[in-house]
């Protein structure tokens, strides 16, 4: 159950800045930085805030199948392929609390979304 309804053009808007968002965020995890990245806890809260964001939008995007292993798994896993293609470039390097940091982002929204609907259904 997702834990806002939307009607079809709200699931296309949710599909197209899921969309945006990982052309963003691949293009940020990517980029030669001109400026000092931000560092420890900084660097990993915005690793969490980012797949948050990226696990709400992804079910807000696919309200049909609810957040299942079918849309955590790939965000996991778009988390560590971050950071083994930052391991193969010059500039960045792998970091393994990063993609902790990432799972996290992940794991909080899937248990808030889990929360929001115990919630709504005992309500």
């Amino acid at each position: 159950m997702p834990i806002i309804a939307l009607t079809r053009s709200g699931i296309i808007a949710c599909r197209t800045l899921l969309f945006l968002a990982l052309v963003v965020t691949t293009y940020a995890t990517t980029a030669e930085l001109t400026h000092p990245a931000a560092t420890g806890v900084n660097d990993k809260f915005a690793h969490l805030a980012t797949f948050f964001i990226l696990s709400l939008l992804a079910d807000l995007s696919f309200q049909k199948r609810g957040f299942d292993w079918q849309i955590w798994v790939p965000l996991v896993f778009y988390g560590l392929l971050i950071e083994v293609i930052q391991y193969h470039i010059p500039y960045r390097s792998f970091s393994l609390l990063d993609w902790v940091a990432d799972g996290a982002g992940v794991l909080i929204y899937g248990l808030l979304a889990l929360l929001l609907a115990r919630r709504v259904t005992a309500g």
